[in-house]
């Protein structure tokens, strides 16, 4: 079987009918499906069958000539996921079985159709239910949430470390996450999926994932290790438990990052108050705790303090304690773009109320930008803020005085909310421009729905 040549060897732009046909003659526990058989099993893939869509084109709900409903993904000439995904998810997923993994029955690659024909789950997926409109009211009681996350990192230490080679899932999020009947979990979308080769600690590779979910070290430097998925884990239970996506600008200014509001509770040994208020008290408040914290220690900025997935199957079971000592404040992707609100506003206020203080935005800016050109380094939000507060505290210096001559001439011509949005946009381009990371994060991370 040709599954660990093919995954290690640069993908095509647009691979021949006959080279997808060759990729998938090496497969035999897969069902080559007509295009007859889809379209009769799909009511000629009516609007009325269809049940989501997503980067790669539409899906829809089919009854197959055995009786079985499922799930046929069908990718579209517009998709994002392109053909080498298409075969990437078919080879990572047709050897493997979990009770955590949703199952693959099939596909059909007849003439240019590229389509996936999965086991049809229920209730959707988590973006749709919890996180989401709930079209079908679905009450996520404490239990179910704690199987939920139990089933999701058990699916997750089957990957990391049962299947040999190791399988990196790369898009561990909320709309990933599927429920059965029983709101079960089954981990989907194996698109982006990498194998981790025997002996070999990370893989190099373009970035891909979703902004949010995306390890922050990972998007920098390229290098994709197992825990660039318990990273994404760790976004992924914060926000099970709190019944709240990780990004909302909607929120007030100190609420809209997940996890910059769960650290703060965390420190203020206010955690419990992250439950979802949904739950009316009707939870183990000690257990929801110590999953909250379990999150935390999954986005850890340093690698070796993020624990291992079965790791994190122990400590939800109770089986292995926490240690509190060695929870720190969890890394963020948007530390590195520049974007959040709140660090703008605190620079705005900074031109405001002290004269001078224009350095202190602008050399947090420069450190933001020789950190963005560090090509292959472990960046680290910790040094960053340190070097910003740094430079914000370096009273009666050289630079400061040169930088504040600076800014006051160009603070003289513009309002400070205009300065706030060219610090932003200078921040955001920055990064984008960063040692090659504008063609691996720009052109290749999913935005969230």
């Amino acid at each position: 079987m040709t599954l660990f040549r093919f995954l290690c060897c640069r993908k095509l732009d647009a691979p021949s009918k006959s080279e997808v046909e060759e990729e998938l003659s090496g497969i035999h526990n897969v069902r080559l499906f007509t295009y007859k058989e889809l379209r009769n099993a799909t009511d000629d893939f009516s609007y009325a069958n269809k049940i989501g869509e997503g980067g790669f084109g539409p899906v829809y709900k089919a009854r197959l000539r055995n009786g079985k409903l499922a799930a046929v993904k069908v990718l579209s000439a517009k998709s994002s996921q392109g053909v080498g995904e298409f075969l990437t998810e078919i080879k990572m997923i047709s050897d493997i079985e979990h009770e955590n993994l949703v199952k693959l029955y099939g596909c059909c690659v007849e003439n240019d159709h590229r389509i996936l024909i999965y086991n049809y789950l229920e209730n959707n997926s988590l973006a749709d239910t919890l996180l989401g409109n709930n079209p079908n009211n679905i009450q996520f009681s404490w239990p179910t949430r704690y199987r939920i996350c139990l089933g999701v990192a058990r699916g997750l230490a089957f990957l990391h470390d049962e299947v040999q080679p190791h399988i990196i899932h790369r898009d561990i999020k909320a709309s990933n996450i599927l429920l059965d009947t029983d709101l079960t979990p089954k981990i989907s979308d194996f698109g982006l999926a990498k194998l981790i080769p025997p002996n070999m600690t990370h893989v190099s590779t373009r970035v891909a994932g979703t902004l949010g979910y995306l390890a922050p070290e990972y998007a920098i430097n390229g290098r994709l290790t197992l825990k660039a998925d318990i990273y994404s884990f760790g976004v992924l239970v914060v926000e099970i438990i709190s019944g709240r996506k990780n990004t909302n600008t909607r929120l007030p200014l100190g609420e809209q990052y997940l996890l910059e509001n769960a650290w703060e509770l965390h420190e203020r040994r206010e955690l419990v108050g992250l439950v979802d208020a949904s739950l009316n008290g009707n939870f183990d408040a000690e257990m929801a705790c110590r999953f909250l914290k379990v999150g935390l220690l999954c986005t850890q900025d340093n690698l070796r303090h993020r624990p291992s997935m079965s790791t994190v199957v122990r400590m939800f079971t109770g089986e292995q304690q926490i240690d509190d000592k060695k929870i720190k404040k969890p890394v963020l992707i948007s530390d590195f773009m520049g974007i959040k609100a709140r660090t703008a506003q605190k620079s705005s206020e900074s031109y405001g109320s002290s004269s001078g203080s224009d350095i202190k935005a602008r050399s947090a800016q420069k450190s933001s930008e020789s950190y963005g050109s560090s090509s292959g380094s472990d960046i680290k939000a910790r040094s960053a803020q340190k070097s910003s507060e740094s430079y914000g505290s370096s009273s009666g210096s050289d630079i400061k005085a040169r930088s504040a001559q600076k800014s006051s001439e160009s603070y003289g011509s513009s309002s400070g909310s205009d300065i706030k949005a060219r610090s932003a946009q200078k921040s955001s381009e920055s990064y984008a421009s960063s040692s090659g990371s504008d063609n691996r994060i720009a052109s290749t991370i999913r935005s969230e729905g």
